[in-house]
């Protein structure tokens, strides 16, 4: 139709999507790695960083934790100005993060994505001991959608990691009624041909995504980019079950393409721009 005089024109919404996170010098996983999954799903990508980490592909050799006022800081910086469609929650590191996260997000309205962040590829350390019990208490009835692989699902809830998957549901359904709205137990960690993700909704409706796993030690920032490409899918709009399937299929491409990479001497990042180049 054409615009009539007088009419103003119809400014197109530029989906916005913001993670809270890490920065992995590496550039594989944490906010960098959350900044390229957001920007390949079409969504642009915002950021707030709470720890410095000096990291490559085969370790994490420091972590300077960022003061938690400057925390607070940067979130009322991003939130009063930029309308933030979704955020994605990634390291949070220590309780003192964690409170100036929660009181900053107490107002947001949208859908926040929580990967509870523990520890890296290389083993180290990401979420201090003592920080568990805040996290579970003030972050995850934040949560739209908390996204653990199976050894941070047994952190949170204290138990021996989930080997089948009725043990891995049935722990779904456990942190579930620690106040998310869903959870998505990831199943990299478990063992088989096939890779299993369950995604376990409020409304009880349980749905298993599976694919061939893929053989590669290029797998670093798996999960970083999985929940930041859901927290892009919701941004645009689309509903929780439709990103977290759609995120998964790009994940799994982003996988498969990662040994086009050629990026240090361990464990090498997925190919986030698959689709692109």
């Amino acid at each position: 139709m054409p615009q009539l005089d007088g009419d103003a024109p119809v400014k197109k919404t530029t989906p916005i999507a913001l993670t809270i996170a890490g920065s992995d010098s590496g550039g594989g996983a944490g906010v960098q790695a959350d900044l390229k999954a957001m920007s390949a799903n079409g969504s642009f990508g915002t950021s707030v960083i709470t720890a410095i980490t000096a990291q490559n592909t085969t370790s994490v050799t420091a972590v300077h934790e960022v003061p938690a006022d400057v925390v607070a800081a940067q979130i009322k910086a991003v939130l009063s100005d930029i309308q933030v469609g979704a955020i994605k929650l990634g390291m949070l590191f220590s309780t003192a993060i964690i409170d100036a996260v929660a009181q900053g997000l107490a107002d947001f309205k949208g859908p926040i994505v929580v990967d509870p962040v523990m520890i890296a590829k290389s083993g180290d350390a990401l979420l201090q001991n003592a920080a568990i019990e805040a996290m579970v208490a003030k972050i995850l009835p934040l949560a739209t959608l908390l996204t653990p692989n199976l050894p941070e699902a047994a952190r949170l809830l204290r138990e021996p990691q989930a080997r089948t998957l009725a043990e891995i549901t049935s722990q779904g359904l456990r942190l579930l009624g620690m106040g998310p709205s869903a959870v998505l137990m990831k199943g990299g960690h478990a063992e088989g041909d096939t890779c299993t993700d369950i995604l376990i909704e409020a409304g009880g409706r349980v749905t298993a995504l599976s694919a061939p796993r893929i053989v590669t030690r290029n797998t670093h920032g798996t999960g970083c980019t999985y929940s930041a490409a859901i927290a892009a899918n919701l941004s645009k709009g689309l509903d929780l079950h439709s990103s977290v399937v759609a995120a998964h299929s790009y994940l799994q491409g982003a996988i498969a393409a990662a040994d086009q990479l050629q990026i240090g001497k361990g464990h090498g990042p997925v190919h986030h721009f698959y689709g692109q180049w």
